[in-house]
């Protein structure tokens, strides 16, 4: 239900016979819409087994009933088949901070700690908020199918994927003139496909309540495609989650960016950062963060030493390297042009990445007025390619040192389960292991494959899968970069070989990312093949400081940007350069862990002098164990964007003195929307399942439960199976249509039902179960949409205005009642649970002498659970309902909704508090404004609606629900 400007919007799903799973709009301007009257509801005696009814009534309306707008505690997170880890449920919690308008969070955590898995929790409590009906994900084309099928198997999240075939089925569907992305809820889709102009229009007219955009830093750059696609996108959801493990690029600007599309209050129109507000919007942990490392334990080994292999270079490398040496890099070590380097950085990779080097610069020389780099140019590319032609590949010492490694240290071989991933920078070298690997490993073609950016994403996706899957021949993963971020390939592997290193601390913990990540089991061994040519054009002691410092960065920091400083690969690759040609010095250019920690220190204790909040900086665990990075890390991140403000201005005493962004949880909350312990009257989700089908085929005999109509069948190894019926068939139209088509779960579904059996059966699909990766039997968690569907049916079956009475130990007659506050946008502020008994307890009193004793639940399940309603209760049979129930509902309301006024008024306090704060600091950001810019008019936009939906979110309307009658047990005549 949402506020429209003359009523109403209801969205609703049919659930009888005539228009089950049916939806339809409503508008109370238009239709006529007759609300339930709780003072009409009518108490019916369950004489069910175990009291099923009730249990299956209560549950399935809590249920239905979102969880209120500002509770900040998971409600589901943990039930679902990913570890509950406290540093990911803490970005749960900062994602649902009540004191902002909206959910916007940057995960900037490190590479390997589940930013996946974060966006999973925070995505599946908005939606039990009712605030996740419609969800866009976005993220880099080789990472779609991975992305989905986290999102699916673990969370039971359904994304529909729209790459390049998806986009084709659609429009196979869709008339011309219909917008496709108002065909299904929740999408996933490229940004490379996203970006195209074609869908400008279209995604204007498209509102999401959840945003997620995977690997931001692609799409901060102002002008861009990949920016105006975003720019589109933020101000047309409710909840935008933003994620990299590299926010910053170097460029202050394009971090501001990130900073004004979760919030533009966070960056002063003068450029100057609140520092205050930022760390309202980001988290940062990395893998020795204090919160990660206690916690990870044996789910992520601890990698070994990296192996630096320098080879020395053949007698025919070495006249290559001398060649460049001499003709190209001593005539430019003034660094005037770049492309002697580029030669260095082809021949360091192979002699078929130089080749083409080559012959691209010659083609681009005749047919061009290109400047030359030297004199007589086009003579010395036809003898530097002269020289690199006598390197076969029997003459390539690093070759054949990557085949004795492959062989010798990894284990690949043709009967054996070893597998490796080896990166290149350079597409003709791919080519060329790709062509000679099978050869000399002694293995079959498919055994050894290539990745990179130029194959489409459908061809990259299932190449990315097959490496997981035990099943696959697939021994050896070639790649590109393409490959270096977001890509999980720890499935089935272990080893990393750098085949060509990057000349940046960045790319290099990006590969090492793609193994040594959270849910590693082995110890990742990683190894760097160097050439070491007579002639040091390249400069080995330097890549191989590189490569070390990144591995003591992992250990001590867990993110190796800082060594540099240039938070970019560009940037750290012209550094690196100035160090090869000696117009830097290495160590001042790379600095080490232990400098970044004291710098960390200092920094600390200049902030703690201005009155900045930090841990303390000499507390003497992290002295000894550099874990005071844990909060480094952020502070850097800010640092290196406020020492980008308008000289003149002090950044930190400016942000200290804006209004706190921070506003405490009002009491009330606390008191009637606490986080539930267990929110589940059901100990298992199968038991709910059993119970909603059994209600809902109530004909099926007793000891067969749920059999009619859909073949429910629960076996021993939680493993349960049901023949879905047409209804189900259509809502299985939303989910991943890979699974539905591999699986063929309109004809047959299989569900585990337990953590154990769903992690067993993800294990099974990466084993060779699937073909696909997906899993046989799909977990049933608490968003199942199997489960959304019985609820529906078994309340369908329920008429709308009687309510179950059943026996509990209570010492009157009672009623429970569930109270909801709503905004104007339809969304739950505040629920209340609230008994109401009778005083004095006289079964025949009149319905005047009834003086109804109200008692807040802080745990109405509990509560419950406590009274008898458990799977454990018995029913006799025979009840009866007192005629007192009802007198006992209409007699109970006037108090109930007395509670509520007060429930109202705290709430409507605690939101003129929020809209107040954020007025103050809209008003002091509004006072920086001095002159009109784009991005400044762009910013007033969001702030006005901000104001807006913080206006909406005052208490608008109440709804009381009487939602049972509990009878004492020791009552007299209770049962007839």
């Amino acid at each position: 239900m949402a506020r429209t400007p003359d009523g109403f919007r209801l969205r609703v799903r049919g659930v009888s016979d005539y228009v089950r799973d049916t939806t339809s709009t409503f508008f109370t301007a238009l239709d006529e819409v007759t609300p339930n009257d709780p003072a009409d509801m009518t108490a019916v005696a369950d004489n069910s087994p175990g009291f099923r009814h009730s249990k299956l009534w209560l549950e399935s309306t809590l249920r239905q009933t979102p969880v209120p707008l500002h509770q900040q505690e998971p409600e589901v997170a943990t039930r679902m088949l990913a570890d509950p880890l406290d540093y990911q449920l803490a970005a749960v919690r900062k994602a649902l901070d009540p004191s902002r308008a909206q959910p916007r969070l940057l995960l900037a955590d490190a590479v390997g700690l589940g930013k996946t898995l974060e966006i999973g929790m925070i995505a599946a409590e908005l939606i039990r908020r009712g605030r996740g009906d419609r969800i866009l994900v976005v993220t880099p084309k080789h990472v779609l199918e991975q992305f989905q099928q986290e999102m699916w198997t673990r969370f039971a999240i359904p994304l529909v994927r729209l790459d390049s075939q998806g986009i084709q089925r659609v429009r196979q569907k869709l008339p011309a003139s219909k917008n496709p992305f108002t065909y299904f809820p929740r999408v996933i889709v490229s940004m490379d496909t996203l970006k195209s102009a074609k869908y400008q229009a279209q995604l204007e007219k498209v509102s999401w309540d959840i945003v997620v955009v995977d690997e931001i830093h692609n799409a901060t750059n102002a002008g861009t495609q990949n920016n105006q696609l975003i720019r589109t996108l933020a101000p047309r959801t409710d909840a935008l989650i933003l994620a990299s493990a590299t926010p910053h690029n170097g460029n202050p600007d394009s971090f501001k960016e990130i900073l004004r599309l979760l919030d533009p209050l966070s960056v002063f129109p003068n450029g100057q950062i609140d520092a205050q507000a930022a760390q309202q919007l980001i988290i940062r942990r990395h893998r020795n963060s204090p919160e990660v490392s206690s916690v990870v334990g044996s789910k992520w080994a601890v990698r070994e030493e990296p192996k630096n292999i320098l080879v020395s270079a053949s007698t025919e490398e070495d006249a290559v390297a001398a060649e460049l040496a001499e003709t190209w890099l001593a005539a430019h070590g003034n660094g005037s042009h770049l492309f002697p380097w580029t030669l260095v950085k082809a021949f360091l990779s192979s002699p078929r990445a130089l080749k083409e080097t080559i012959k691209t610069r010659l083609n681009t020389l005749e047919s061009t007025n290109a400047q030359r780099c030297i004199p007589d140019e086009e003579a010395a590319l036809k003898r530097l390619l002269a020289l690199n032609s006598a390197v076969g590949v029997e003459d390539s010492n690093k070759y054949a040192q990557l085949v004795n490694y492959l062989k010798d240290e990894v284990g690949i071989a043709k009967n054996s389960p070893h597998r490796a991933v080896v990166f290149s920078e350079r597409v003709p070298t791919l080519d060329y292991l790709e062509e000679n690997l099978p050869k000399h490993l002694e293995l079959p073609d498919d055994a050894v494959k290539v990745m990179h950016g130029a194959m489409s994403d459908q061809e990259q996706m299932n190449l990315i899968d097959e490496f997981k899957r035990t099943d696959t021949p697939l021994r050896v993963l070639v790649t590109g970069d393409v490959a270096s971020e977001g890509v999980n390939l720890h499935a089935q592997c272990h080893d990393l070989v750098h085949y060509d290193i990057p000349w940046s601390l960045i790319r290099i913990q990006q590969r090492n990312g793609r193994i040594d990540r959270y849910g590693q089991q082995h110890p990742p061994r990683i190894a760097t093949l160097l050439l070491d040519p007579k002639v040091g054009i390249g400069e080995t002691h330097v890549l191989t400081k590189l490569v070390d410092r990144e591995h003591a960065a992992h250990e001590l920091l867990g993110d190796a940007a800082s060594l540099m400083g240039r938070h970019s690969v560009t940037g750290e690759e012209e550094q690196i350069r100035e160090v090869l040609r000696g117009a830097r010095d290495l160590d001042s250019t790379v600095r080490t862990p232990e400098e970044i920690i004291e710098a960390g220190r200092e920094m600390a204790r200049q902030a703690a002098e201005q009155g900045a909040p930090q841990q303390d900086p000499d507390a003497p665990d992290q002295a000894e164990t550099g874990s005071a990075v844990a909060g480094l890390d952020m502070a850097e991140l800010l640092a290196l964007a406020l020492g980008e403000a308008e000289p003149g201005t002090d950044a930190t005493t400016a942000s200290a003195g804006a209004t706190p962004t921070t506003v405490a949880t009002p009491q009330v909350a606390a008191q009637v929307s606490p986080a539930l312990s267990a929110p589940s009257l059901y100990t298992e989700e199968k038991l709910y399942l059993v119970d909603a089908l059994s209600e809902a085929f109530h004909d099926v005999p007793a000891e067969s439960p749920a059999r009619g109509g859909v073949g429910l069948q629960l076996h021993e190894n939680n493993i349960a199976e049901l023949t879905p019926p047409a209804d189900l068939q259509r809502r299985f139209d939303l989910l991943p249509q890979d699974y539905v088509d591999y699986r063929h779960v309109k004809e047959r579904l299989m569900l585990a039902t337990s953590t154990i059996r769903g992690e067993a059966q993800l294990e099974a699909a990466r084993e060779g179960d699937s073909q696909k990766s997906w899993p046989k039997a799909h977990y049933l968690g608490p968003l199942h949409p199997v489960t959304d569907w019985a609820a529906d049916r078994a309340l369908s079956s329920m008429s709308r205005d009687e309510i179950p009475a059943f026996l509990g130990d209570v010492d009157e007659l009672t009623v429970l009642f569930m109270a909801t506050l709503t905004s104007s946008r339809g969304q739950v502020i505040t629920r209340a649970f609230l008994s109401a008994t009778a005083v004095p307890t006289a079964f025949a009193a009149l319905a005047e002498e009834l003086d109804p004793s109200i008692s807040p639940l802080a745990d109405p399940i509990a509560w419950l659970k406590r009274i008898g309603l458990t799977q454990n209760a018995i029913s006799p049979g025979n009840l009866h309902v007192p005629a007192e129930a009802n007198d006992l509902i209409r007699s109970a309301l006037p108090a109930v909704e007395a509670h509520m006024d007060w429930v109202r008024q705290e709430a409507a306090t605690a939101a003129a508090e929020r809209a107040e704060s954020y007025g103050r600091r809209a008003d002091l950001w509004e006072q920086n404004a001095t002159r009109a810019t784009s991005t400044l008019s762009r910013s007033r936009a969001v702030v006005r609606k901000q104001r807006e939906i913080l206006a909406s979110n005052r208490p608008h309307r109440s709804l009381i629900r009487p939602l049972a009658v509990i009878i004492p047990r020791h009552a007299e005549n209770p049962t007839t």
